[in-house]
């Protein structure tokens, strides 16, 4: 199936309630969904874009993004999603590895010139900008995106195993990864969010989170499935998008622990009564959550725990605990594999282990993603009986659920994002006062890690931690990746080979 063929299927079987609304009382049918999707790629199609069409767009969490996302389905473009913290450094980066053809950005978002942004990396790169304005709030039911009559359109595209999206994380490479999937991949995808969660169109989950991560293309699939509504935040401040979620009434919270933070803190601000009271299920994915938060949203919240999904943008949802679970499950563990998903642990001769046994995580199922857009990178991604190499070590227990112990990859998760060490590395060993740096990550309450640089600075230089930001900002590096903590340090721990010993750092300074 492709992806427009689940939205013209569930455009068909139609219905009356909205299966996406937002913060300015907006909402779209399944029908009205396809209709405005149907417009703007005819209005697309006017300028060029077509079947196989390179497009990148860097666009929040609103209806305007997934109407785009739906029309690109429509014509077979191949769609690039970028989140919106990135910035020249990246953005420059990922639209010169995909040959970036058409780029669709907001004029201005959130105070940021991301039109002028785009214009200036079009004089560089050669692609076609197409802006829409995001920062005039939408009068009534308006969609603030291109139109056309679709009278020219030509048929929707035939299904395909070929690359249709290219999702970017930075992972743990100085640069980021391109990775290549197909329709029905991210269709996959939303397995968890189906079969193991049971959504169902009595259920509304709100998504602050940026759409641009593969996590929206799943989540979508999993509303046009099932027919969850989803509410969609462009942003989201702990003082108040809680409260704006309360009156879509949800029926899950997610996804990270910055987000249970402010709704637990909201909660106990709104006294006995229940802040959320249609509330049946916590959802988290893409970092860790503590037990001790677990914990707190049963006894706050009302609902059994956190259910933690695990994956990667290589495998988005690999494993999901059911939303009843015990505390033993969802505290300490991410559930049993999805329908379709197989896990495997083996150890440093891959050699595969019993359960109860530590090792990598291996992967194979239906939502593992093509290849890299670096072809280069696919050998070391697949063991030689095909299984992606996860890089987290974890094992599986006596019951089937896997529970993941710590990464291989020397990645720092903030917010939910992964930030690359040795890309800040990069940056920051380019400072005329730093002789040596290692950045790592070290705990933090509420943004799950902090990025800290411990720097040996250049003889008879000083360096603070305001013009290591400064330098990250004048490099174009994303902001949440610039460093949170300095430690200055007379010398860095090495081994023999010359490499960084950052057990060594973290237990230091963690």
């Amino acid at each position: 199936m492709t992806y427009w063929a689940l939205i013209a299927d569930a455009a068909q079987r139609g219905s009356d309630r909205p299966i996406l609304a937002d913060e300015y009382g907006r909402s779209l049918t399944t029908r009205q969904l396809h209709d405005a999707a149907c417009a703007t790629a005819a209005a697309f199609a006017e300028r060029g874009i077509g079947p196989g069409t390179m497009v990148s767009w860097q666009l929040p969490t609103t209806l305007e993004t997934v109407v785009v996302m739906a029309a690109l389905a429509r014509l077979g473009a191949v769609q690039n999603p970028i989140i919106p913290i990135l910035r020249e450094h990246e953005v420059g980066f990922i639209t010169g590895q995909v040959a970036t053809e058409f780029l669709v950005a907001p004029e201005s978002w959130r105070g940021f010139d991301h039109g002028g942004m785009a214009r200036a990396l079009s004089s560089v790169r050669g692609f076609e900008v197409i802006t829409v304005d995001l920062a005039t709030p939408p009068v009534g039911g308006e969609l603030r995106v291109p139109r056309a009559s679709v009278d020219g359109l030509t048929p929707p595209p035939s299904p395909t195993s070929d690359t249709r999206w290219i999702y970017y994380s930075s992972g743990t490479t100085a640069a980021p990864k391109g990775i290549r999937h197909s329709d029905a991949s991210v269709i996959a995808g939303s397995a968890g969010v189906v079969g193991m969660v049971g959504a169902t169109s009595s259920d509304v989950n709100p998504i602050a989170f940026p759409i641009a991560h593969i996590g929206g293309a799943a989540m979508l699939a999993a509303a046009l499935r099932t027919g969850l509504r989803l509410a969609l935040f462009e942003a989201f401040d702990p003082a108040t998008t809680p409260l704006a979620i309360a009156t879509h009434n949800p029926t899950f919270l997610g996804t990270a622990t910055p987000f249970f933070l402010a709704f637990l803190e909201a909660q106990r601000a709104h006294g006995d009564r229940r802040l959320f009271p249609h509330l049946r299920g916590c959802l988290a994915g893409g970092a860790p959550v503590t037990a001790e938060l677990g914990r707190q949203v049963r006894e706050t919240l009302g609902v059994a725990g956190i259910a933690n999904a695990w994956g990667l943008t290589e495998f988005p949802v690999a494993t999901s605990p059911p939303l009843d679970a015990g505390p033993e499950v969802l505290d300490h563990t991410v559930g049993p594999p999805v329908p379709g998903v197989s896990v495997r642990v083996v150890d440093n001769r891959e050699v595969e282990v019993p359960a109860g046994h530590e090792g990598e995580l291996r992967l194979k199922g239906p939502q593992c993603f093509l290849g890299y857009a670096d072809a280069a990178l696919d050998a070391d991604a697949f063991d030689k009986d095909g299984w992606l190499r996860t890089g987290d070590f974890g094992l599986i227990d006596a019951n089937g659920n896997v529970r993941v112990t710590g990464r291989i990859k020397d990645a720092i998760i903030r917010n939910a994002e992964n930030v690359s060490a040795l890309e800040v590395e990069n940056v920051l060993a380019t400072h005329p006062a730093v002789a040596d740096v290692a950045v790592i990550g070290v705990p933090d309450r509420s943004a799950g890690e902090r990025v800290c640089a411990v720097v040996v600075p250049a003889s008879g230089d000083g360096v603070s931690l305001e013009s290591l930001v400064q330098h990250c900002r004048s490099r174009g590096l994303s902001r949440y990746k610039y460093p949170e903590r300095l430690v200055i340090v007379d010398s860095l721990p090495r081994n023999q080979f010359g490499k960084v010993i950052k057990k060594v750092l973290r237990e230091a300074f963690g």
